[in-house]
């Protein structure tokens, strides 16, 4: 079932990335496996997936160590407090939800310590929703310009969670101001390299995410079901 899925939305991220002149190879697939044991993102490895998120970091480390026979890239997609940077550093791959300068020297310094590296994305609060989390637009300049003093920690794009909208359409706005604003951000001289990955859409708007330049797309109940 697992596969057949994994198959059928490949499809739809190739169709998506031709509707918008990309390539399938310009999308990476993070299957969000929160909440879902072990099984069944072994079931999803089996099938092919590599790229798999968490939103909390205790059960990020808990499949870790259950799942140390794959050759898995964790990402840590969820809010992440700075008392979980040390842990986060030491074992994920990459961090979606980096919101302030003293996350990322937090996630520098632990990553530094453990002699790895580790990808970040900065969380950009475009909707200023109380509910969520994010670095305000205006902020998002200073802490780009700390990127050039990490060692361990690589600065490598932005990431976004929209208002939710049933109508995946809805949230075209949001994905297209991020990339805007990324644009502009490398316009006034920020690295592209800094810049290159763009986390947004997930299982029922990643289409329109990928229309409107994602290089990641989060997608987990389209894979693994309902929670």
């Amino acid at each position: 079932m697992i596969a057949e899925r994994l198959d059928s939305i490949h499809h739809r991220i190739a169709e998506a990335a031709a509707r918008s002149g990309r390539s399938l190879a310009d999308v990476r697939l993070i299957a969000v496996s929160k909440t879902f044991p072990i099984e069944r993102v072994r079931e999803a490895y089996e099938a092919g997936q590599r790229d798999f998120g968490e939103n909390r970091v205790q059960e990020a480390l808990h499949k870790i160590a259950q799942g140390s026979d794959m050759d898995i890239r964790w990402h840590l997609i969820g809010h992440l407090q700075s008392n979980k940077a040390r842990k986060a550093a030491e074992h994920c791959a990459a961090v979606h939800s980096v919101d302030g300068v003293d996350l990322l020297k937090r996630l520098d310094a632990a990553a530094a310590a453990a002699g790895r590296t580790i990808d970040v994305l900065v969380q950009a609060d475009l909707a200023l929703e109380a509910t969520k989390f994010g670095a305000p637009i205006n902020t998002l300049p200073v802490l780009l310009a700390e990127a050039h003093r990490c060692t361990a920690a690589r600065v490598v794009g932005l990431m976004l969670l929209p208002p939710f909208a049933d109508n995946p359409e809805d949230a075209r706005v949001w994905f297209r101001q991020l990339r805007d604003h990324r644009d502009r951000l490398i316009d006034s001289g920020v690295p592209a390299s800094h810049l290159r990955e763009l986390s947004m859409g997930m299982s029922h708007d990643f289409e329109v995410a990928i229309e409107e330049g994602a290089t990641m797309i989060r997608v987990g109940s389209a894979i693994f079901g309902n929670r």
